[in-house]
């Protein structure tokens, strides 16, 4: 288990430097930041060249990446034009709302998706089958920022049920978490019916149904238990997943999270931010996958071999 956990850890390393290198290199092929900080048409060659001094665009890229990762290292991350504030403090001002609506939205997906799954998988052909086909179906393909103006129509706008923006109860977060929940749901339903289809046919399900277990103890104590070990991974990935979709549903809902921060950076051309939002969501994608990989080689010895 050391070994391998030492080898995840060592990966993990190294595909988030390789995430900085990424993230670098990208935002200085996208132009001169310069240029998209000063309206060219107002600024003159000293202007121009302040500010290139000031963002450090001077010197050789080389010695621009070394002074870039001396200042992550050291936790700067920069300052953020559009916000006015150095971009860790606007992120982490956000970080708990986008959080919140994740985990909901992860939550809602789990609870409806899993049980949907399980039932369907263990009683192939009956109507609960059919609706988890349905559900897995229609979650994979309908897009969540759709969902979300039918949500704002039919709910906000019509029925008056809930608010069409903002956060200023607790009923704010009912339909971007289900709208944000969809294509979660959808994934989990058809993995967790496939996952118990193919354990149904394993021998020792056989040796349980031969030693007179009933159906119900069988489900609880084989089919479950072994289904969760494919869903583990599943569910890591789509908490990150839910994280990337906020982008679209903070900013629909006029939810103040990252998601409508990264929005609002990139209007503005705000690349300090765009920046560091990128590499705090890459880094917490390559931490979630590292924690989901750990948790499975823990309940799963054969993963550790």
């Amino acid at each position: 288990m050391q070994r391998y956990l030492f080898s995840r850890i060592i990966q993990s390393l190294l595909l988030m430097f390789g995430v900085l290198v990424i993230v670098f290199f990208m935002v200085r092929l996208t132009g001169d930041p310069a240029a998209l900080l000063i309206n060219r048409d107002f600024a003159g060659p000293e202007q121009m060249a302040a500010m290139r001094a000031a963002l450090g665009l001077d010197k050789p890229t080389h010695l621009q990446f070394v002074d870039y990762m001396t200042r992550l290292l050291s936790g700067d991350f920069g300052y953020s034009l559009r916000f006015r504030q150095p971009t860790l403090e606007v992120i982490f001002s956000g970080l708990p709302i986008t959080f919140l609506l994740a985990g909901l939205s992860l939550t809602i997906a789990v609870l409806v998706a899993v049980p949907l799954g399980i039932v369907g998988g263990t009683s192939p052909n009956s109507w609960v089958d059919f609706l988890a086909r349905v559900v897995g179906l229609l979650g994979q393909v309908t897009p969540s920022f759709w969902l979300a103006l039918i949500f704002i129509w039919v709910f906000a706008v019509n029925l008056r049920w809930f608010p069409s923006f903002g956060i200023d109860s607790a009923n704010a977060y009912v339909l971007p978490a289900v709208a944000l929940s969809v294509g979660g749901m959808g994934q989990l339903a058809r993995l967790t019916r496939s996952a118990v289809l193919e354990i149904r046919n394993e021998d020792y399900i056989r040796t349980a149904r031969s030693k007179g277990l009933s159906p119900r103890a069988i489900a609880k104590n084989h089919v479950t238990r072994n289904a969760a070990l494919a869903l583990i991974s599943v569910i890591g990935v789509q908490f990150t997943y839910a994280l990337g979709g906020s982008v679209y549903i903070e900013t629909i809902f006029a939810i103040p999270g990252m998601g409508w921060m990264l929005n609002e950076a990139i209007r503005s051309r705000d690349f300090v931010m765009v920046q560091s939002l990128t590499i705090f969501i890459a880094t917490f994608a390559i931490v979630m996958n590292l924690i989901t990989d750990i948790l499975y080689a823990a309940i799963d010895p054969r993963i550790r071999y």
